[in-house]
């Protein structure tokens, strides 16, 4: 049995009481540039999307989690998405909100739980992730639990200030044929 609990936080899916904390994220115009995120969301949208947050990964190629510390605090969202059950792969994608919550092992455990979940329930041969290039503290995360760097795409991702690099970190799981 796979267990979404660590010891300092658990992964569960999202609830309609999460609309407010979905809505202060998805309008943080600071990582817009990482989400790809080019317009605000109404909480009317988000609404509609926690509504639908229950459909099977199969169909929607997505699994959104909250990342909760154990007062059961939301402190940031976790995703797998492209989910690809053909290939075996799909891309990861982590936020912990508040500055004060990063950097205390709660991200590297959330990343090992749901990596754990997609090689063990999932069966997934690999998994990936597309970081900023200038975004050391992930690529020193993703590294941490095994990910590498396979390549760089330059000029990827258009913000106010000008073109930046992105790194592709890939894991694989040998175990899966």
């Amino acid at each position: 049995m796979v267990d979404l609990k660590g010891k300092h936080v658990y992964l569960r899916a999202l609830e309609p009481k999460d609309l407010e904390f979905l809505y202060q994220l998805e309008n943080d115009t600071s990582i817009w540039e990482i989400s790809g995120t080019l317009k605000p969301y109404s909480k009317k949208v988000l609404r509609l999307y926690l509504e639908n947050a229950h459909r099977d990964i199969y169909e929607v190629k997505q699994l959104r989690l909250c990342i909760c510390d154990m007062n059961h605090v939301c402190i940031g969202l976790i995703d797998l998405f492209d989910f690809d059950p053909k290939n075996k792969r799909a891309g990861m994608g982590i936020v912990i909100v508040k500055p004060e919550d990063r950097n205390k092992g709660r991200g590297a455990e959330a990343l090992s739980l749901l990596c754990n979940y997609a090689f063990t329930i999932l069966d997934l041969h690999q998994l990936y992730a597309n970081i900023l290039e200038e975004n050391e503290n992930s690529i020193h995360l993703f590294e941490k639990l095994g990910f590498e760097k396979i390549g760089l795409k330059k000029e990827w991702i258009r913000t106010s200030n000008g073109f930046k690099n992105e790194i592709l970190l890939q894991k694989i799981n040998s175990s899966v044929s």
